[in-house]
């Protein structure tokens, strides 16, 4: 599990688990469906009380759930959705608000720098997931209201250094108008930034989530805004949500979670949020 994100994720589930005394395992599939579906008949034999499952992509989802079905145990969707399926509950973030509302903040900064006329590259998570497209569909939504362009799109696969690296640089060659590039994850943003640099021109990045480092970056404008995602309670909730099922209770169907539209005018006033839920720092957070 090399990816922040979903390490922060599974500090939420150990810290629900722990609060409610459930003795949890974590198994990472490191993107790889053939892997995915290993783990989850790893899972099922274990018989567990419920399953927290955020799958590699939605399509692969189906399956995934079909088998934990047969199995008839309950489980909770984070973060990823899926194209089809019987579930529990799904605990998301608002991908289209989030990423509309980053995209205002956006265009706000493009007048402020009078560069309206330039355009936007976007270096995404796969599109084949329903968070992906949804983040891609509210960023565009803000962009066209304003009038403002998107130069293209380079798709993530193995969310390496390197490949960030390389989509930022391709865009940079191909569109020499471009002002903007915007990362849909945050992890690897010094490809993105070690490209700009090369480039040697005033282009800026935002990004979707966040990493420590963003505390500093972002006061400096080196991340013009970042929307955050807050994965420590995605966690949370989904056991919270588990054991309130094995408990009688009531479930919502889907909990959609803010994503935190952060720029250096509002971190300060963000950051008890920032802290907890963005990157799972509890003792600083309290």
């Amino acid at each position: 599990m090399s990816i922040p994100f979903w390490q922060i994720i599974a500090k939420g589930v150990k810290q629900s688990s722990t609060n409610l005394s459930y003795d949890y395992e974590v198994f990472s599939a490191d993107n790889s469906s053939k892997k995915e579906l290993q783990n989850t008949i790893k899972a099922i034999k274990a018989k567990p009380a419920g399953i927290v499952i955020s799958p590699t992509n939605s399509s692969n989802c189906v399956t995934v759930l079909k088998l934990i079905k047969k199995a008839n145990i309950p489980v909770v969707i984070a973060d990823i959705g899926t194209d089809a399926g019987e579930y529990l509950s799904y605990i998301s973030s608002d991908n289209f608000e989030g990423a509309y509302k980053l995209g205002k903040h956006l265009t706000k900064f493009m007048k402020q720098k009078d560069i309206t006329e330039s355009s936007v590259g976007i270096i995404a998570i796969p599109q084949k997931r329903a968070n992906g497209k949804l983040r891609t569909a509210g960023f565009m939504k803000a962009l066209k209201e304003d009038g403002i362009k998107s130069a293209d799109m380079r798709q993530q696969v193995d969310f390496s250094l390197k490949e960030t690296y390389l989509h930022a640089k391709d865009l940079l060659l191909a569109y020499p108008d471009m002002k903007v590039i915007w990362l849909q994850g945050s992890d690897k943003y010094r490809g993105a930034l070690k490209a700009i640099k090369e480039s040697k021109r005033e282009v800026h990045l935002i990004t979707f989530d966040a990493e420590p480092e963003f505390l500093e970056l972002i006061p400096k404008n080196t991340i013009v805004v970042s929307g955050m995602q807050q994965p420590f309670l995605i966690g949370e909730k989904a056991v919270i949500t588990l054991d309130k099922y094995l408990s009688k209770e009531d479930v919502q169907k889907h909990i959609e979670l803010s994503v935190l539209a952060v720029t250096k005018e509002n971190i300060d006033r963000k950051m008890h949020l920032i802290k907890r839920n963005v990157l799972g720092i509890i003792d600083e957070a309290k």
